[in-house]
């Protein structure tokens, strides 16, 4: 289970007496401060730092550990991610460790004053002297502290151990932290560094390799896959596995055991509302109002339409009375009379009575009456159309052209008309029977239309690619046409226009080239043109119906896309369905085991360095060598018997028996094996180190103020802590 930060401002400070040190685990992860002779420390927290601005002030501030989310409201923390003092277990930023230690003192209950106790810290195996020196340069000259102790975090855990009587004094001490991995081998109680192994893989790259996974497998979720939120799952659910190929194949079979280890997290989900059906009176009570704003919509319609009647009808007296007073008025007055009334002319008037009387007639639903009453009157008209040429005069002959003319156009609007009011009572007969097909059998007529559209879309796309096959034949290297002969591919105005062209080349390479003196030979463009006007004619009857089809199916069916849409697009179209609680499922299935096999694996994340076991092996082949040059190989025999694995990423189900046959392995056949477990694998650090600095032991492990100016940086590139009273 993940860890809980304890950051409550301690009140006792004061009355701690000054001998008693300070004990820091300064770990990659957590950092935990407390005071020596104590079980538990007092402060724990995320080892990192963040400096966000406030949002409207731009002011920056420090967040130290897990920040509040309550801040994010006030504060953007987009802009400036968490950082760490760490570089693969090594403080490097020493910026960064000064805001930890500020808030860890000041968590602890010191105020400005100078620390004025003794302090333990802890540090990674061999760590570098420009760190350590770095580290007791801040807490002398920063915080004033009277003395400094660097102890191992591993060497700490297993002499805490074996205070408890879980290991022995020879042994393994086997540590995987945040972001490295240790193996230590222990002589008599004391590291021997010489033989020591580290890999730079710990839990860190573990919890990123499963959110990288994670995020691949549901991209759609990754707002809520957040480190912390990852790091939850992969204490709660991973684990090791003893063969890692056999599991894998488990898992690519399937089966009922791969479900089994496979878990689930249900994200948070609101089921869709269902929608009943409305009651018969909710469907009378929206019927009747639908009537009333019907009612009222016609009502006010028609006081529209009456306004509009009143107002064309005073037009129209207005207009006929001017003509009235119009005919009274002399001709030299006339002029001056229109000029007053804003007309031009007489013409002008009656133009515009004939407007308003058409609009008046019109408004009241008299347009039918007056086309029936014109067409009589369409023979009046047309006067001379019957009549000879031969009988009329040259300007006669022009009218009756123009009567001619304006004749042919009328009638056809008028059969244009007409076809379209057939073919519009032809589509409501059609659709009247389609929606009685349906309502008698819905899944049927669904059926049915499915059918006819697929049938028609076959037809439709079998006549596009003849037509492109036979428009091709300009292509010389066009050979590929499945065994059909290029006369076969052409249709009956391709054929046509290639007669024509063939006859023209033969006749004119006959003898000399005459083409084109008579007229005659230019109606050969002519023809090749109506037949290509022929060839990009507009969608047939099939294309028609397929478009009516979908149209329709589109109607009934959300779901359906036609052909054309998901062909132009490229691939099929997404089938929109309502979202449901699979929907916002995460499985971990593979990844449960697939993420912590990077602790013995490195390589499957690009790490090219040794796994647990393959360090452990090293590490005995180091020790074992040395043991050799200094003629103690009587000590290095049963150190496997005492194996410890500690820290936080050692905590995973499994990790025991895949440690003890990864190194039984490497070991001759019987040699004795065995691997413990630490009582507290991520606080049994500090309390080994709560429990040396407690001993008189202590006082005689530290260094002062006055020797770090004395001895300087060489005397710590020499300090060793000895860890056996």
């Amino acid at each position: 289970m993940p860890f809980i930060s304890q950051t409550q401002r301690q009140s006792d400070y004061n009355l701690i007496p000054a001998s008693c040190p300070i004990v820091i685990d300064n770990g990659a992860s957590y950092f935990r401060i407390g005071w020596a002779g104590e079980s538990e420390p007092r402060i724990i927290f995320r080892n990192i730092v963040q400096r966000p601005r406030h949002k409207i002030t731009g002011e920056t501030v420090t967040i130290v550990g897990d920040h509040d989310p309550a801040l994010l409201k006030y504060f953007d923390c987009t802009r400036s991610g968490p950082r760490s003092a760490f570089d693969n277990d090594v403080v490097f930023q020493f910026e960064i460790m000064e805001y930890i230690l500020d808030f860890a003192f000041d968590r602890l209950g010191a105020d400005e004053s100078p620390i004025n106790h003794p302090i333990l810290i802890t540090e990674c195996a061999c760590n570098p002297v420009q760190s350590r020196s770095k580290m007791a340069e801040l807490l002398f000259e920063t915080y004033g502290v009277p003395s400094i102790a660097f102890g191992v975090d591993a060497a700490f855990s297993y002499k805490y151990n074996q205070k408890l009587g879980i290991c022995d004094r020879d042994g393994l001490a086997i540590c995987s932290g945040f972001s490295t991995s240790h193996v230590i081998p222990f002589i008599n109680g004391e590291p021997v560094y010489e033989a020591c192994c580290r890999t730079n893989v710990g839990g860190y790259h573990v919890t990123d390799y499963l959110k990288q996974l994670l995020s691949l497998k549901y991209p759609h979720h990754m707002a809520r896959l957040t480190w912390e939120k990852v790091e939850d799952l992969k204490m709660e659910h991973c684990y090791i596995t003893l063969d890692y190929a056999s599991e894998v194949r488990l898992f690519q079979k399937g089966g009922k055991e791969a479900e089994e280890k496979t878990r689930c997290w249900q994200l948070p989900w609101t089921p869709t509302p269902v929608e009943e059906p409305p009651s018969e009176e909710e469907i009378a009570r929206k019927a009747a109002l639908r009537e009333k704003h019907g009612q009222r919509l016609r009502e006010m319609a028609e006081a529209k339409r009456s306004s509009k009647i009143n107002e064309l009808e005073n037009e129209l007296k207005g207009l006929e009375f001017l003509i009235q007073q119009l005919r009274h008025v002399n001709g030299n007055d006339i002029p001056s009379f229109l000029a007053e009334t804003g007309y031009i002319s007489k013409q002008e008037i009656e133009s515009a009575i004939v407007k308003v009387t058409q609009s008046l007639r019109k408004a009241k639903g008299e347009q039918d009456e007056i086309e029936e009453k014109q067409d009589p009157s369409a023979t009046e008209k047309y006067t001379l159309i019957d009549i000879p040429d031969n009988m009329l005069t040259p300007e006669q002959i022009k009218e009756k052209k123009r009567q001619l003319f304006l004749k042919t156009t009328s009638e056809g609007r008028q059969r244009a008309k007409q076809k379209r009011f057939e073919e519009e009572l032809e589509r409501e007969r059609r659709n009247k029977e389609d929606e009685q097909r349906r309502l008698e059998n819905p899944e049927l007529y669904m059926e049915q239309l499915r059918i006819k559209y697929n049938d028609l879309s076959e037809k439709v796309e079998q006549r596009k690619r003849q037509k492109t096959n036979g428009n091709n034949h300009g292509n010389e290297n066009n050979n590929v046409s499945g065994g059909v002969g290029r006369g076969e591919r052409l249709n009956a105005a391709q054929k046509e226009r290639m007669r024509l062209l063939t006859t023209a080349a033969f006749d004119r390479g006959k003898g000399e080239d005459t083409f084109g003196i008579k007229d005659e030979d230019w109606q050969l463009y002519k023809k090749m043109s109506k037949d290509n006007d022929d060839e990009d004619e507009g969608p047939n009857e099939d294309e028609a119906e397929l478009t009516r089809v979908a149209s329709r199916l589109r109607e009934i069916d959300p779901t359906f896309f036609p052909k054309s849409e998901a062909s132009s697009s490229g691939s099929e179209p997404p089938r929109f369905r309502p979202l449901t609680q699979e929907d916002f499922q995460i499985l971990i299935g593979v990844e449960r085991f697939r993420c912590p096999e990077i602790l013995f694996h490195p390589n499957l994340i690009g790490i090219e360095q040794a796994g647990l076991d393959e360090m452990a092996g090293v590490s005995m082949q180091r020790l074992k060598s040395r043991a050799q040059r200094l003629d103690l190989e009587e000590e290095v025999i049963g150190i496997t018997n005492s194996v410890l694995i500690t820290g936080g990423s050692c905590l995973y189900p499994g990790m025991s028996e895949r440690l003890e046959a990864g190194i039984r392995m490497m070991r001759p056949c019987g040699t004795p094996i065995r691997i413990l477990k630490a009582s507290d694998a991520v606080l049994d650090t500090w309390r080994g180190a709560a429990s040396f600095a407690s001993t008189m032991h202590f006082s005689r492990q530290v260094f002062n103020k006055m020797d770090y100016y004395e001895k300087g940086e060489d005397w710590l590139r020499q300090y060793q802590l000895k860890y056996t009273f």
